[in-house]
């Protein structure tokens, strides 16, 4: 039954990248990470190795849909989409109920724009990456603490999501 599961989520991650897409940005690279709503809640229901999967799909779709799939912008997209997801494994793993989507999105975000940050000093800025930088944490902060804070309030009042850490297929069914 995984595979439906990594299709569901693959197809949540799309809707809400494309979302995302639709809400306009106040610098041309700056995104608000709202498809990583379907990672973390992915985190909790599929094994490790199919998180990464759901990564890898999510990253190579938002990839064909925004037409950067041949550019350095999917270079950033892929390395700081896998050090976030790699992050958040990691702090699932190490603190499991100890902490919540809001810690977890949160550390996915920096994870993510660290990486990110480290790729625009050795690929395209320089020193001049400094200026961007805090930019982007800040942003990213923000960005995360509200989409931790709605992961966390949507998990707790949805009896859907209380399906699926039951293991409750049901809602797969064909």
């Amino acid at each position: 039954m995984f595979h439906k599961k990594i299709a569901f989520f693959s197809a949540l991650c799309m809707f809400l990248s494309m979302i995302e897409y639709a809400i306009p940005k106040p610098l041309p690279f700056m995104r608000l990470g709202i498809a990583n709503m379907g990672i973390m809640l992915a985190l909790y229901v599929l094994p490790i190795k199919q998180v990464l999967l759901l990564t890898l799909i999510k990253v190579f779709l938002q990839a064909l849909i925004s037409g950067t799939f041949f550019s350095y912008i999917f270079v950033f997209s892929f390395l700081g989409s896998f050090s976030s997801a790699f992050v958040m494994i990691l702090s699932k793993t190490l603190f499991k109920s100890k902490i919540s989507f809001l810690g977890i999105c949160l550390s996915g975000a920096l994870a993510n724009n660290l990486c990110q940050i480290l790729l625009s000093y050795l690929i395209i800025f320089r020193s001049s990456t400094s200026y961007i930088a805090p930019i982007l944490l800040i942003s990213g902060f923000i960005s995360s603490l509200i989409l931790g804070i709605f992961t966390q309030k949507f998990v707790k009042n949805s009896i859907w999501y209380d399906s699926l850490l039951k293991d409750d297929d049901s809602n797969f069914q064909t």
